[in-house]
């Protein structure tokens, strides 16, 4: 699915972000940046060594105690498609009444506006916080959508914003957000 947001497209596939072309990739990364299961994992296996050297040291200068939840920093993306991958954390699920919301859409604004001060034009994103952190694909998916069309309402620059599903079912829950909003 494809909706054209001004000048930036926003697509929908069902598919493995590790795979994609777009300029970066977005990592739902833990706040250790070393890795993990799910999406954080499969990255930095595909993208191989020289994602978690650059991590390694935005940990020694920037956050030595761990990316917080919403915020986002760059790294090379190695030996995959994407020339750069953009983590951030999202916040774990503890029922709505943490912050979770406002977190989670500053996850999305912040990836796309460190992508917009690179210069990249294209994104793919996962559905963050929905995996391990147990986020409500529902809750998460009206967040992401909401906060990307916000982000691209204010700011121009990215063609591309795409999120790249894992699931049929994920991908039918941000359809129906995207057709929605």
């Amino acid at each position: 699915m494809d909706v054209k947001i001004g000048t930036t497209k926003i697509t929908l596939i069902l598919g493995d972000i590790t795979e994609q072309e777009t300029e970066a990739i977005v990592n739902a990364a833990n706040s250790s940046l070393m890795g993990g299961g799910g999406v954080d994992g499969a990255i930095h296996r595909s993208g191989g060594h020289e994602i978690l050297k650059e991590c390694k040291v935005i940990r020694q200068t920037l956050y030595p105690a761990g990316l917080p939840a919403g915020k986002a920093v760059a790294t090379t993306g190695g030996k995959l498609k994407a020339k750069k991958v953009i983590h951030t954390v999202g916040p774990i699920w503890s029922g709505g009444n943490n912050r979770e919301p406002e977190l989670l859409a500053e996850a999305y604004r912040n990836c796309l506006a460190l992508a917009l001060k690179m210069g990249l034009k294209t994104i793919s994103f996962p559905s963050i916080s929905t995996g391990a952190y147990g986020y409500p694909t529902e809750k998460a998916g009206r967040i992401a959508i909401r906060a990307v069309i916000e982000f691209l309402g204010k700011n121009a620059g990215i063609e591309e914003v795409r999120f790249v599903l894992h699931s049929s079912h994920d991908l039918l829950v941000y359809e129906k957000e995207l057709t929605e909003s």
